[in-house]
């Protein structure tokens, strides 16, 4: 599909949804709707209730955005040096699949002041690399993360806490396709929870568009919602680059639902009710990792690096809301693992093209795709 489809620059969703007009708000957004080969349908983001079931479950990512971007200098600490921006992408623990780590250590990102207020690509390294920080903090380069790789390092932070320099000096990530900062809150979601020494990078953005009176819209038609976590790192991927390892919490309440309503729909053999659609590939990835071969969910908590393909399918999820993604983005072979279990690739190569041909904004603050089985 890379190679067939060009997204133009003016579909970049360069503003939230809210900020486009009087009156409006998060879920001012269009979302494309795809039911196995049928041809893709227009509809409203507030219209999500109507093309859902009682007894549909949708799995939501409950991980809080982080201020993950601070700026900093490479330089010898008196003022000068090379201005960058660090992105904290992961926090590892001594469970992280890279083995050996120590508090205080990180997957970085550095990246180069545009001078607009976004950043462009810049190499890490070498180790021994120290980057100044506020409060007197300094982050020291160790290795690439990929051992093939530039982009994200490993680092120790010394002088100070990651999440309290965040908190204090941090602001969310932001690429130059958008027109300016926003507020930490408007990369929040509203299923958002606190959760001590977690939190992503980047904003789990599929949930984005729901507000409270829409998700009270959907429990009124017995739509239930089961969550989880997943601590996304830095999305800015290069073409085609895999995901790194992600901190995941599957509780057992959300196993249970899951699996209740699978077994409710095979009982029924029949209708639309008991559909497991995942909001946001994040969502996939996580309870994908905490499902067996036989499709059962078990209570999980750790690290995936997890790659959802057509090849391996997915074991669980039904239907995906998602925004749309970048054509080389490593996302879409997930989207076509789920394309196929619901129909086939084509879907998402027709999906695609309408989204182009009707102007549906992409990224963080754009519209999003509805996938369900036909």
């Amino acid at each position: 599909m890379a190679e067939a489809l060009r997204v133009p620059e003016e579909l970049s969703a360069r503003e939230p949804a809210e900020q486009r007009g009087p009156g409006l708000g998060r879920d001012a957004v269009r979302l494309l709707v795809s039911r196995g080969t049928a041809e893709p349908g227009d509809h409203a983001f507030g219209e999500l209730p109507e093309l859902l079931a009682p007894g549909d479950v949708l799995v939501v990512n409950t991980s809080r955005t982080l201020p993950a971007a601070v700026d900093g200098r490479v330089g010898d600490g008196r003022g000068r040096g090379e201005p960058v921006v660090v992105h904290f992408s992961t926090r590892a623990d001594r469970r992280h699949p890279a083995g050996r780590s120590v508090a205080g250590r990180w997957s970085v990102e550095l990246r180069r002041p545009d001078g607009r207020g976004s950043t462009l690509p810049r190499p890490g390294g070498p180790p021994g690399t120290v980057v100044r920080l506020p409060d007197g903090a300094r982050l020291v380069l160790e290795g690439p993360v990929d051992p093939g790789g530039v982009r994200l390092w490993w680092a120790q932070l010394r002088g100070g806490r990651a999440e309290e320099l965040m908190r204090r000096h941090g602001r969310p990530i932001r690429y130059g396709y958008t027109d300016r900062d926003q507020p930490l809150a408007a990369y929040q979601t509203v299923f958002a929870v606190d959760s001590p020494g977690g939190g992503s990078a980047e904003m789990p953005s599929a949930a984005r568009p729901f507000t409270a009176e829409l998700v009270a819209r959907l429990v009124s038609k017995g739509v239930q919602f089961a969550p989880l976590s997943l601590h996304t790192g830095v999305a800015s991927a290069e073409a085609f680059e895999p995901p790194y390892p992600e901190r995941f919490v599957v509780p057992p309440a959300t196993a249970w639902l899951v699996n209740a309503a699978r077994a409710r729909r095979r009982a029924a053999r029949r209708g639309t009710g008991g559909r497991v659609v995942a909001v946001g590939t994040t969502a996939v990835r996580a309870l994908e990792s905490a499902a067996g071969a036989d499709g059962r969910v078990r209570a999980t908590a750790g690290w995936t690096d997890l790659v959802v393909t057509p090849e391996r399918g997915v074991r669980v999820v039904d239907g995906l809301l998602t925004g749309l993604h970048e054509p080389t983005a490593s996302h879409l072979l997930m989207l076509e693992a789920v394309a196929a279990a619901t129909a086939d690739r084509e879907t998402l190569r027709a999906a695609y093209a309408a989204a182009v041909q009707r102007r549906y904004l992409w990224h963080e603050f754009g519209d999003l795709h509805l996938l369900l089985p036909g």
